[in-house]
């Protein structure tokens, strides 16, 4: 602990400098001895440092950055099982990496997860990998020898009798007064202050006899694990991580692990079951609600335009502006140096229900066209020319709404930017396109007879 806080004192001081107005970096550091969360275990071994930072919009310097430089700062630690530097995150997102093995030999789940925490670190930008087994106290393990129970001594005698020496027994009590006292009998501190004693302790018979330890039992050094944890009634071993995510994607990196190494992994260690959870899952799951959630509205709206145009046909001319606006969704993000995703995703279907009002302008004022007269051709030829401003304005006043929060730089609106992203371009693309697709496909849809008689 004291070197990792020499570590954040020395990035404290490289980095005070460039903040505003000269302030400290770090504002209040909290050591926590005898527990950690990621951990889930609690003792003497264990400990967890909380640095509070100035916050996002006055300091200078990205907090990925800033972490960076503290690991950097610490380098390798000897005798330290695991060591994460991580920011505290609130949702149901989960880890960036999650993975779960389950089977029921320890030893070799505990080889797999090494195997797959090296592919793993094989990629930049993965770090804070670790699993759940780790290796517990140092423990002494008795193994019966062939013989004991002929003199009457099984596992549960030797146990009992042992924890009698070392921890003490409750003989008898006696009452003085008003008190009452327990007397309890142990080995004496000399007798017990040294592993070797165990080589001397002697087990006591039904019929008295004194047997030495040693000749009833096998005596070994070993460690156990601290700790065993079951899903399912299942021995599980999670393998836990974060990514930067400026470096590498997240979907990325689970579907190359699963092209690349699952095969040969579920080779090595068949009896072991692999499944990813986190984040991986997480999006997954809101995928799929967000995909039922879209085909859900589009039906929707096909079923009123149809109302609307007494078609069947007509509303595919309207729907067309929803995948057009994908254009721009990709554009936009590409633009804004952003990854696509899931709120990109929930601004684009949030978009379905935005992008055709430009489509029914402009197929309306066409049929309009066709009631006067005009030709389905003539009218598609002078639709986007006529329309053009209504259809623009419908666009720029939803556009000119979102652009303030576009414009965003607080750490709060981070989380909508990438939405938001999605609505504003998307709006834009579908707006030029649609003024140019939507009266030639309904042009076409008249070549094939496909358009409502007027």
């Amino acid at each position: 602990v004291e070197h990792i806080m020499a570590a954040l004192n020395r990035v404290n001081a490289e980095l005070t400098p460039l903040q505003p107005k000269g302030q400290a970096l770090v504002k209040n550091v909290q050591t926590q001895f005898s527990q950690n969360k990621d951990a889930s275990e609690t003792g003497p071994h264990v400990a967890t440092i909380t640095v509070d930072l100035l916050t996002a919009e006055e300091r200078h310097g990205q907090l990925d950055d800033i972490i960076q430089r503290w690991r950097e700062e610490v380098g390798d630690l000897p005798d330290i099982l695991s060591i994460n530097f991580k920011e505290p995150s609130i949702g149901p997102a989960g880890l960036a990496i999650e993975v779960r093995l389950q089977g029921t030999d320890l030893t070799q789940l505990k080889t797999a997860s090494i195997a797959l925490q090296n592919w793993l670190n094989r990629y930049q930008g993965v770090f804070n990998l670790s699993d759940d087994l780790r290796p517990g106290k140092p423990e002494v393990r008795l193994s019966l020898r062939e013989g004991a129970l002929a003199l009457g001594l099984d596992a549960t005698t030797i146990a009992n009798q042992l924890r009698s020496a070392y921890y003490g027994y409750t003989a008898s009590e006696i009452q003085v007064g008003p008190e009452s006292y327990e007397i309890d009998v142990r080995l004496d501190r000399l007798d017990r202050d040294s592993l070797a004693d165990l080589d001397y302790f002697t087990l006591t018979t039904q019929d008295g006899q004194q047997v030495p330890l040693s000749a009833v039992a096998t005596i070994e050094m070993a460690r156990g694990y601290a700790r065993i944890q079951r899903i399912n009634n299942q021995r599980t071993v999670t393998i836990q991580g974060d990514v930067d995510r400026r470096v590498l994607n997240v979907n990325e990196l689970i579907s190359q692990t699963q092209k690349r190494f699952l095969p040969d992994f579920q080779e090595r260690y068949p009896t072991i079951s692999i499944s990813f959870e986190g984040s991986s899952k997480e999006g997954a799951k809101t995928g799929m609600s967000v995909r039922n959630g879209f085909l859900f509205g589009l039906i929707g709206v096909f079923i009123l335009l149809s109302f609307q145009f007494r078609s069947y046909i007509e509303p595919l001319a309207v729907i067309t502006a929803i995948p057009l606006s994908f254009i721009g969704v990709i554009w936009g993000h590409w633009l804004m140096g952003l990854d696509i995703t899931m709120p990109s995703v929930v601004g684009f279907v949030s978009l379905a229900g935005i992008v055709v009002n430009d489509s029914i302008i402009l197929i309306t004022f066409l049929k309009m066209r066709v009631k006067e007269g005009f030709s389905i051709h003539d009218a598609a030829c002078t639709a986007s020319q006529e329309r053009f401003r209504a259809v623009l304005l419908t666009s720029m006043t939803t556009i000119a709404g979102l652009i303030p929060l576009l414009s965003e730089t607080s750490l709060q609106a981070q989380i909508l930017i990438p939405l938001v992203t999605s609505l504003v371009f998307g709006l834009l693309a579908s707006t030029l396109l649609v003024l140019l697709v939507v009266p030639a496909l309904y042009t076409i849809l008249e070549d094939f007879g496909f358009t409502e008689k007027v």
